[in-house]
Order: C-alpha cells, then structure tokens, then sequence
C-alpha cells in the first residue's frame, strides 16, 4: 500500500498502474509523469529511473508480505511445526496468485531480479531470518534441538525455493503444488526433529552463498 495524498505515493500508483496495463517495457518516464501532472524533470527528482520506481512497488507488495508473515510468528497456540507450515503456504499462496492473475508482473519481477540482484538476496534474508526466529522458538519451547537455526534456515529456504516462486518452474495447478508442499514440508520437519541441517563436508559452506532469483511484486 502506498502513502497517500504524498506525491511519491501517487507516483507509485501511476506508475503500477501503467506497468499492469501496458507493461513495464512499454512504459516510460514521460508517460508517469504525464499521468502525475508533472514534467519529467520534477519525476527524476523523487525517482532516478523506472527501474528505482519497479523496485519501491516491489518493496510496497513485500512490506506487505512481510505484516503477514510476522502475524504468523505472533500468533498464540500454534506449534514451531504449525508456524512453518503456515509460513510457507503464505507464501505458495500470495506468490501464485500475484504471479497467475497478471503476466506483466512476472515481467517486472524479472527484469528486477536480473539488473538488481541484490534486492531479492535482501528479501530472501528476511524471509530466512523469520524462519529462524520460528526455529530459535521452537529450540526454547523443547519442540526441536536444532544446532544451528541460521543454517537450517537456510536450507529450509533451498529445499522450497520452487514453491515460493511455482510458475517459474512448473505449471502444476495450485492443488497439485500443496500436494508437493505438503510431501517436502513432512520430510523437513521429520528432519528437524533430529537435529537440523548440519554441515557435513568441506564443499557443504559454498551452498551458503545467496542465490539470484525473481522477487515476488
């Protein structure tokens, strides 16, 4: 959600707008500012190029993300298992549906992950924090024994990559995808139950550089 009545909020609404019906390739500076009732010049002040304005509708939808994803941290009852599963269905979920309703997101998402890497790494370590907090609970409440919550946090975010970003590599309905879900979450979370992922070998810390990939919008 953007600011309202400020005249970056209504930049970012202009110019999502746009990028949804016409695209983001297709839309240029001059017609955001257009659609703002200013000149071009006065845009480049707030925003240095379109791709600085893709990246803040970006971080709007996942500032958003995120509320939700912490709610599940907060909410009272629930088992450190229960959390994860939630966690990740979240975020199947909302990816699925941003990604299926409107193709010319997916088309910003990849031009965002390709000339800005380093944003997605940002959010992926979020994300990886959550699940540590989630696990670092379920160490203090006697529920796991997990050596090390950063790691097999980490690990946790490899082995699911695929189902926080489904259409990228598969067109399996969304049924078909919880069923997946459903099979590789029953393997993690026996497996946390002894103790977490732990390095094994000595090419094992490679594994911990950050991948590229898209970001959800």
């Amino acid at each position: 959600m953007f600011c309202k009545n400020t005249t970056r909020g209504n930049i970012l609404d202009a110019a999502k707008q746009r990028f949804l019906h016409y695209g983001y390739a297709k839309t240029t500076m001059a017609e955001i500012a257009a659609d703002c009732k200013m000149s071009a010049g006065n845009l480049y002040r707030y925003f240095p190029s379109k791709l600085d304005i893709a990246e803040a509708i970006a971080q709007s939808s996942i500032d958003q993300i995120g509320v939700l994803l912490r709610e599940i941290l907060k909410k009272a009852g629930l088992t450190a298992k229960q959390r994860l599963r939630e966690f990740f269905y979240l975020t199947m979920r909302v990816t699925y549906d941003m990604l299926e309703n409107d193709k010319r997101i997916f088309e910003m998402a990849q031009v965002i992950a390709a000339e800005r890497p380093e944003f997605a790494n940002q959010q992926l370590a979020r994300e990886r924090a959550l699940m540590a907090e989630i696990l670092a609970a379920g160490n203090a409440n006697g529920e796991f024994e997990i050596r090390d919550v950063i790691f097999t946090a980490e690990m946790i975010q490899s082995a699911t990559m695929k189902f926080r970003y489904p259409q990228l590599f598969s067109r399996l309905t969304f049924e078909k995808l919880e069923r997946e879900l459903d099979g590789v979450l029953a393997l993690i979370l026996n497996g946390l139950d002894d103790g977490g992922a732990v390095v094994t070998t000595q090419a094992a810390p490679a594994a911990l550089q950050q991948q590229e990939t898209l970001v959800t919008i």
